[in-house]
């Protein structure tokens, strides 16, 4: 099912910022890039396993979907807050030690109250699904985009691994992990504001 517009969808959605991209250059600059290939991974995985799930589900879930809209909302900025909260506190001397990245579940997990995944993964099935098929073209589906998803979220890990080379000094780490947290923040607020604006 190689599918060019897909490709291209994927990638242009997989590859510009959001809170995924946002946490993963975090991660990176706070870790380095091998302590966050779990996270990259779970971010990957996670989305592919939504693909397929949702895509299987494309009629029922849409139903629901509507019904439990907000409150995936403001579940998902809430934990938006949350990681925001913990990005800032991440170059902290005192919490430095204890700092782990996101691991492999819960950047997998994240992808269920992640607003742009949601967009993203009903654009895929939507758009790209064809139509009549069955699990095992949502499988496919959902294969194509976590291949496609990860070298571009890598990116971002990537970038952040080589800022970190910069960021040496505990005044300068503090400086990029409150950017980072502010940035996410920022987006939690924005997303939630859109959604109940918009109702």
């Amino acid at each position: 099912m190689f599918d060019l517009p897909l490709m291209t969808y994927v990638v242009t959605m997989s590859v510009t910022p959001g809170p995924n991209n946002l946490m993963l250059a975090a991660s990176g600059v706070n870790f380095g890039f091998r302590r966050t290939l779990p996270h990259m991974l779970g971010v990957s995985i996670g989305h592919g396993v939504q693909v397929v799930l949702v895509a299987s589900l494309l009629a029922w879930i849409m139903v629901w979907l509507e019904a439990l809209r907000v409150p995936l909302v403001i579940a998902g900025c809430a934990y938006l807050l949350w990681l925001a909260w913990r990005q800032a506190r991440a170059g902290e001397p005192a919490s430095r030690g204890q700092a782990r990245p996101l691991g492999f579940f819960g950047a997998a997990l994240f992808q269920w109250v992640n607003p742009k995944a949601w967009m993203m993964v009903l654009n895929v099935a939507i758009l790209f699904l064809p139509r009549g098929s069955g699990w095992q073209a949502a499988a496919e589906l959902a294969w194509w985009c976590a291949v496609v998803n990860l070298p571009c979220i890598a990116l971002w890990a990537l970038a952040g691994d080589r800022m970190g080379v910069f960021l040496k000094s505990a005044v300068a780490l503090r400086a990029f992990n409150w950017t980072m947290a502010a940035l996410l923040g920022a987006t939690a607020a924005w997303i939630l504001i859109d959604e109940l604006v918009s109702k």
